[in-house]
């Protein structure tokens, strides 16, 4: 979208996507070795993580450590990339990555957390292309990214809710429950919404709103089918939201891709 709002070149939004897409490869596997570092004796009670490296006694935690050593230095390596401006700003979030683990045990919404951690790519994005965040476009899509989060994370959790309460996890499948459609329902419309809206804000034609109207049907569909009680049904639903994503940025992909050829 900032390659979009300034006309850049195409090789810019090729760079980045590049450089972005291995820094968070890097940086969720980081995050999932924090986590399960934080969670070794929790997901030892739960049926679907028992059998994790660090559950299971494969792996200790000093060496799960050292992993986690190479992980973020190759993430820095990436970071290092950017101007510094960018460099800043996603230092920014490691207090965000590092805390996450810890909000389940203390708090209903680890998945709102999760949202404002997982989604702050969106702001980090526009500084590396722009080296500045345009606020007017980056908080709205931000936010919408933190719904679309919330609803695709608590699709996750409804798997090992029984678990869950038995070693008191929490999570917002246990807060919402029987309301979890309806929520997320209302979680849903508010993404797609913000989204659109940033899309607005942006200038975006109409390529971008066909994406939004695509993941808007993906996740309808997700909401109509998955049964909340069934852990492969969930697990499917989990997948299935990630169609969401791919479907938003390919709209905004073939928007840019018109309008630097003339087409727009």
């Amino acid at each position: 979208m900032a390659a979009y709002n300034l006309q850049s070149a195409p090789l810019v939004p090729l760079k980045y996507i590049a450089l972005f897409g291995t820094g968070a490869f890097i940086m969720r596997s980081a995050g999932c070795t924090i986590n399960d570092m934080w969670d070794r004796n929790l997901d030892k009670a739960v049926e679907r993580t028992k059998i994790r490296p660090l559950a299971k006694g494969d792996l200790t935690w000093n060496q799960a450590f050292g992993f986690l050593a190479l992980q973020l230095s190759a993430g820095l390596c990436v970071l290092l990339q950017l101007n510094w401006y960018s460099i800043v700003l996603g230092a920014a979030s490691l207090p965000l990555v590092t805390l996450y683990p810890f909000m389940k045990r203390i708090t209903y919404w680890p998945q709102a957390v999760l949202g404002l951690t997982f989604n702050w790519g969106t702001m980090l994005g526009w500084a590396a292309v722009a080296s500045a965040v345009n606020w007017a476009v980056c908080l709205p899509l931000y936010a919408g990214g933190v719904c679309w989060t919330l609803v695709y994370d608590t699709v996750y959790a409804h798997q090992d809710k029984k678990d869950d309460v038995k070693v008191d996890i929490k999570s917002t499948a246990l807060l919402f429950g029987d309301r979890t459609v309806p929520i997320l329902s209302a979680l849903s419309a508010s993404s797609m919404s913000l989204v659109s809206f940033a899309g607005y804000l942006n200038g975006q034609g109409l390529p971008f709103y066909a994406g939004v109207g695509l993941a808007t049907l993906q996740l309808a569909r997700v909401l109509r089918k998955t049964e909340w009680d069934d852990r492969a049904s969930c697990w499917k639903g989990f997948v299935q939201c990630g169609w969401v994503g791919i479907w938003i940025w390919a709209g905004a992909s073939l928007d840019y891709a018109l309008s630097i050829g003339g087409l727009l």
